[in-house]
């Protein structure tokens, strides 16, 4: 486990932007705002939002952009990472970074439906399962699983 290892729950701030590398990897990246309300005194107070850069890597990635859009609150866990440079008006600025191995829907106010990506074939991959949003009222047949309920 690393020690910088950090899990924050937000909504997205931008829409999810998909690029690659010169090699062909994706890369996604987002923006979330953590926002925390506590009482104090009997009344309800907004401490200030925490925005952090989310980076998601490969496959993952393409998911996170497919299936996330602005305003979506969400789960991620990753690394945690600082980056300092010079903006264009010559000011130092910090950024809180986090390079992700995790990223959920929170459905916590909402719900979502999940399907399966096709993966590659390499090691590991598998066939895609059906996801729960069948017409037809019934579960499609499980390529993975069979008949039978994966759970």
């Amino acid at each position: 486990m690393a020690d910088n290892e950090i899990t924050i729950v937000g909504n997205l701030t931008r829409e999810p932007e998909l690029r690659f590398t010169a090699s062909g990897t994706a890369t996604c990246s987002f923006g979330v705002a953590v926002n925390r309300r506590y009482q104090q005194n009997g009344e309800w107070v907004d401490a200030p939002t925490n925005f952090f850069n989310v980076t998601v890597w490969g496959q993952y990635g393409e998911n996170v952009a497919a299936s996330l859009a602005k305003g979506d609150r969400v789960l991620v866990k990753g690394r945690l990472d600082f980056r300092k440079y010079t903006n264009k008006d010559g000011v130092e600025v910090t950024t809180h970074d986090i390079i992700a191995d995790e990223v959920a829907p929170s459905l916590k106010y909402a719900t979502a439906s999940m399907t399966r990506s096709q993966r590659d074939g390499g090691p590991g991959g598998q066939a895609p399962r059906s996801g729960g949003g069948n017409a037809g009222g019934g579960r499609a047949p499980d390529p993975v699983y069979g008949d039978e309920e994966p759970f």
